[in-house]
């Protein structure tokens, strides 16, 4: 085994645990029949190719060391979608209170976005992984945001790598326009928010009594 697939490995570990356990607070939710703030939850451990641009950019040294894991702290990554900007302040208190993990650093992308017009709420947790070398602290970053948020963010980052960060001037323009836009729907989904979840709410039952031989969504997290 490398010394990277080693570093990695309790990253790795945090992931896949975290995941678990962030979809867990989802569906339990579900079992009281309460509208869950979390829509899904996806995790990765950064590659290489992005862990040696971070190394660059901070003036370390690309090798899997202590120091490596402490300055960076997105090695491990998990992001939390919500339908509705407000759920984003119930997830980051249902973090706060875990026992599990401690929050470290936070930072509101959100009320003070970007210039380029991005919005998420970033959270970073030191999260023990126990190990047959025994129990390991690692640092993981949660990144909460909606879903039309996820939309932009995703679109952003595709164009960072292709322009490396320097957009043409109509491209940088158009892209805060859309963050714009993306912030409008959001505020305009909040403000009918209880007819929303209500029609789901109806959607999902009338759905569930259609095809009793299907797995609820609320089952199969569960599983």
């Amino acid at each position: 085994m490398g010394q990277w697939e080693i570093f990695l490995s309790p990253y790795k570990q945090a992931v896949d645990e975290l995941k678990v356990k962030l979809k867990g607070m989802r569906s339990q939710f579900g079992i009281v029949n309460a509208n869950s703030p979390i829509e899904f939850v996806t995790g990765r451990v950064k590659p290489l190719a992005s862990i040696y641009d971070k190394t660059l950019e901070k003036g370390l040294a690309f090798e899997p060391s202590k120091r490596l894991g402490d300055e960076l702290g997105d090695i491990a990554g998990l992001r939390i979608m919500c339908q509705f900007v407000d759920d984003i302040s119930t997830v980051t208190e249902l973090i706060r209170q875990r026992k599990d993990m401690r929050v470290v650093e936070e930072r509101d992308y959100i009320t003070h976005n970007k210039p380029s017009g991005y919005r998420s709420y970033h959270m970073i947790v030191e999260y023990p992984v126990e190990t047959i070398q025994g129990k390991k602290v690692v640092l993981a970053e949660i990144q909460i945001r909606t879903l039309a948020m996820n939309f932009w963010a995703s679109i952003e980052h595709s164009l960072n790598y292709k322009y490396k960060g320097m957009f043409p001037e109509e491209i940088k323009n158009r892209l805060q326009s859309a963050a714009e836009a993306a912030f409008r729907l959001d505020e305009e989904m909040s403000s009918i928010r209880s007819e929303i979840q209500e029609a789901q709410a109806y959607f999902s039952e009338y759905k569930e009594a259609s095809n009793p031989n299907l797995l609820s969504e609320k089952e199969r997290d569960t599983q």
